[in-house]
């Protein structure tokens, strides 16, 4: 559990005082993708158990108090949950393979003007960050949306202008389904900042993403010859009077995996 706190990545989930100077830095990785360096990572296995270590990131956030609200976000916090599925020999009892896959949660710090919120100095430097790494997601949207409507794939989304929108790069147009929830205010006073919300919301009902499964090549090429052998057997009735070539192929079939459980 992370927040973006002007341009600076904390862990929420280390006390303040025990955290590195500077924040933590963002890298991309060829084969595990965007991660953040140094994040801690805490195993569970509970909703409660999720739900204490949000609690204690929670309390560790930024919050400050502007004219529109006492306790505001300062910063955007991004919380992940891993979770993975072994799937399990019978037989043996041995592992045969797994799927892994990562939720996002992501609470944007909320988008304000200078003159309604009174903010100077500090708050005056946080909105002011607050409001660029909002117009780069801005910019992200656009442009995957513009991919998604025109079928232009060469076109480049700037991720990289915001460590915001660097760290939900796989989130917002990689292997992914994404759902953003829109926090409107019904006042008048609000009218831009409720109509810029809903132009974001709008705008990301035209991105398409393509979610597939996430498993490893070998694990995917082990349960297509178990499905092939499968289809096999269908073919040859059981296995009785199986045809010599079709019997060929399934020995050859069940020589591979056994070669992939080694």
């Amino acid at each position: 559990m992370i927040e973006i706190y002007n341009e600076c990545i904390q862990d929420l989930l280390i006390k303040p005082s025990e955290r590195p100077k500077g924040g933590l830095n963002v890298r991309e990785h060829p084969k595990f993708g965007i991660f953040v360096e140094g994040m801690s990572k805490i195993p569970v296995g509970s909703y409660d158990e999720i739900q204490k270590q949000i609690d204690t990131g929670t309390s560790n956030r930024t919050v400050g108090s502007t004219n529109m609200n006492a306790t505001s976000s300062r910063a955007h916090t991004v919380t992940t949950l891993t979770f993975t599925q072994r799937f399990i020999d019978k037989e043996k009892g041995i592992p045969t393979s797994e799927k892994m896959s990562e939720i996002n949660l992501v609470d944007l710090a909320g988008s304000e003007r200078a003159a309604s919120t009174g903010a100077t100095g500090d708050r005056l430097k946080e909105g002011s960050n607050i409001y660029k790494s909002l117009s780069v997601l801005g910019k992200c949207i656009s442009v995957l949306a513009q991919k998604s409507t025109t079928g232009n794939k060469s076109i480049v989304v700037p991720y990289r202008e915001s460590k915001l929108t660097f760290i939900l790069k796989n989130a917002l147009g990689g292997n992914s389904k994404t759902t953003m929830i829109a926090a409107l205010s019904p006042a008048s006073v609000n009218y831009d900042e409720t109509l810029s919300t809903l132009r974001y919301a709008w705008q990301v009902k035209s991105i398409k993403n393509e979610a597939k499964v996430n498993e490893s090549a070998q694990d995917k090429l082990i349960r297509e010859l178990k499905e092939e052998n499968e289809r096999l057997k269908r073919m040859g009735g059981g296995g009785g009077g199986t045809d010599p070539a079709v019997l060929e192929e399934m020995e050859n079939n069940r020589r591979m995996l056994e070669e992939f459980k080694r």
